[in-house]
């Protein structure tokens, strides 16, 4: 008999996965146990392994497609065997199969309108629909993606502006009336050659990261405000501890520091520490700082520590430097991204100075952490060298004004200037 391979819930809140890989195709062979399927959730690959050896008799979710948790994935069985028909994949009620598509959808989000799944944020980031005005009919008022498309069609969307194209630098300086006729009418302008290149097809990871950052400027209005930080104390520190530190196998950087330091600031200002709800303010009351891990070209991803408040600057280091090990080695549990209420990136380990990072939805804030250098500063009217390093702070304005933005910001710079912590 034929046995099952069934999309598993890879997350105590992962609901949904997108089918990135198949490792075996129907009519191979395969071993128990051997990796037969990728499986992405908020960008992080997981390989499903085979239940049972024989030939993989049938694929049932192609490669891009995305399905809930429980729906039914391949079958494996003996040469010859029937495979066995598809079970309809679970949904709650209301709810509508993902239609196929080769790319991967926005990812899943929690708010105050309830679950949103990756198709239905994505439906709504790429026609502007505005979910807080869409009826949900599934259950517990749930929205669907049906309930989107039927939004969609209740209302045309707004057009989409024509693409801007720069003109030729002669264009720019042609007479008037080669440009609009001697009556002032427009003069058709002959049509540009298209630009020769190449294109780089867009994987599940990136089509992640464009839908979350174009659904979080759509969602909240951005404003960033930066701060400059004496690092004197924390440089002395750091310096003194590090071999310590070796020695129990733990690399001391700076980024355990910002994130204490941020920590520190959440417990002074709570209200950085939420997220918007049409209902009101909802302040978080665990603590679980995101610190961004670039993946090269492959883009970035965001391990979260959880329960931040609750550790030691030695914890801190241990953890930050396991996830963001894990992280480049495509080794995180998808539950390892989720669930973070406030985010930190070092966008100074390539130079940068400072930066106006996007909002990580559905926090309020993101800390940006630019490069450390030695500059020279005024110090009680005496030039003094100090290890200076610009953070800027982007906030939601529906949640923070600027007073409060600044406070939290001043308190990272106060933290750090101070520094005795271990």
């Amino acid at each position: 008999m034929a046995t099952r391979v069934i999309m598993p819930q890879l997350g105590e809140s992962v609901v949904e996965g997108t089918v990135t890989k198949w490792l075996k195709k129907e009519g191979e062979p395969i071993a128990e146990f051997e990796p037969l399927v990728e499986i992405n959730t908020d960008k992080v690959d997981t390989e499903v392994p085979s239940p049972a050896g024989g030939v993989v008799l049938r694929v049932y979710v192609g490669e891009g497609e995305t399905v809930r948790a429980g729906t039914m994935l391949a079958a494996i069985g003996q040469p010859g065997e029937a495979p066995p028909e598809a079970a309809p994949a679970p949904q709650t009620a209301g709810a509508v199969p993902a239609a196929p598509r080769a790319e991967s959808p926005a990812p899943a989000a929690r708010s105050e309108l309830g679950f949103i799944s990756p198709v239905v944020a994505r439906i709504a980031a790429e026609h502007a629909v505005d979910l807080g005005r869409v009826k949900g009919t599934g259950q517990g008022g749930r929205i669907t993606k049906k309930d989107v498309l039927a939004a969609l069609e209740s209302g045309p969307a707004p057009a989409a502006p024509a693409p801007w194209e720069q003109p030729a630098l002669g264009e720019l300086f042609r007479p008037t009336e080669e440009l609009f006729g001697k009556t002032g009418e427009a003069v058709q302008a002959p049509a540009a050659a298209p630009m020769p290149g190449s294109l780089v097809p867009l994987d599940s990871v990136r089509r992640a990261i464009a839908d979350h950052m174009v659904l979080s400027k759509r969602t909240s209005p951005h404003v960033t405000t930066v701060m400059e930080a004496d690092l004197s104390r924390v440089v002395a520190h750091r310096q003194a501890q590090r071999e310590t530190f070796l020695r129990d196998g733990i690399s001391l950087t700076f980024t355990p520091y910002f994130v204490s330091a941020s920590v520190e600031a959440l417990k002074a200002f709570p209200l950085v520490n939420a997220s918007w709800s049409e209902r009101g303010i909802v302040v978080h009351r665990g603590v679980h700082v995101g610190v961004a891990v670039s993946l090269g070209e492959k883009g970035l991803i965001v391990p979260v520590v959880k329960d931040a408040d609750q550790k030691s600057l030695r914890r801190l280091a241990a953890e930050v430097n396991d996830l963001a090990a894990r992280a480049r080695s495509r080794q995180l549990k998808p539950d390892e991204v989720q669930g973070g209420t406030f985010t930190i990136t070092n966008h100074g380990i390539s130079g940068s100075l400072f930066a106006t990072p996007i909002i990580n939805q559905p926090q309020c804030a993101i800390l940006g952490v630019g490069a450390i250098q030695k500059r020279v500063v005024v110090i009680d009217d005496a030039i003094a060298i100090r290890p200076m390093v610009y953070l800027s702070l982007t906030f939601d304005h529906r949640i923070l004004d600027g007073a409060a933005a600044d406070g939290f910001l001043a308190r990272v710079v106060k933290v750090l200037w101070e520094w005795g912590g271990g």
